[in-house]
This record gives structure tokens, sequence and C-alpha cells, in this order.
């Protein structure tokens, strides 16, 4: 029995997305320019943006530092890439790591990211720095 062949396609597209999410490690925004298009297009938290400027800002959140990015599922196939994440970040006012936790669908062209869709539990983010209540009040 043999391996089936790896998809070198796949391969480069996944390597494009850990560079992407290494950006958060780093805060280094000028990495972006190489893995994600000027004009990419996102859609997350009910919204559908365009341009880089858009990722840039997510990477530097006020009063959060040292992000840990922890990759807990990575599917790649051709030019899509999927990825369930943790972000690990320390809380500036009391030092306290906070996390949260994400899903990701990048498609790449030519290994850039031109689009991607996504959600992150920005609520169990904010629960934990005591800026939100424990319970979802009633609508």
């Amino acid at each position: 029995m043999t391996d089936a062949p790896i998809d070198a396609t796949a391969r480069r597209s996944e390597d494009v997305v850990r560079r992407y999410l290494r950006v958060f490690e780093t805060q280094e925004v000028a990495e972006l320019k190489e893995p994600v298009a000027e004009d990419v297009l996102i859609h997350a938290a009910g919204q559908h943006v365009r341009g880089r400027h858009y990722p840039e800002s997510s990477v530097l959140t006020p009063g959060l530092s040292r992000c840990r990015v922890h990759v807990d599922d990575l599917f790649a196939a051709g030019d899509r890439v999927t990825t369930a994440f943790t972000l690990t970040y320390t809380h500036d006012r009391t030092g306290r790591d906070l996390t949260m936790t994400g899903i990701r669908s990048y498609r790449l062209q030519d290994g850039v990211i031109v689009e991607f869709w996504g959600e992150t539990d920005l609520y169990g983010l904010l629960r934990q720095a005591g800026l939100v209540p424990e319970e979802i009040p009633a609508f």
C-alpha cells in the first residue's frame, strides 16, 4: 500500500495560512503583505468587507498583548484551507491569560489569501475580561 500523493497546491496553501497566523504572534503587520491580498474579501461578524487593513487592525488589538496561536485543526485541499484555532492573549490590565477560539476558511489564488470567512468567540473573550455578563441577557 502506498501513501496518496501530497497535493502540492494544498501544501503551499497551508504554508501561506500558517504564515498569516504567525503574524498574530509577531505583530509585524508588514508581514501580511506577502500572504494576504491588498483587496482581500472578508466575511465575518455579520460584515462583508474588503481590504488588508482589516486583518492588520485585528493583529494589533488594544489591551491585549503576547498573542499565542494554537492551530487546533487544519484541513487543506487545493486552494482552500480551513482552520480551527485558539488565540491566547495576555490581558494588559490584569496580566491574566484570555483565550478566544475561532474557525476560518480561506480561499487562495496564486499563493495569496484573497478571501476568507470566519467567526471568533469575541463574547467569550470579553466575558473572561469581565467586560460583559457571564450569562447572555434576554433579547
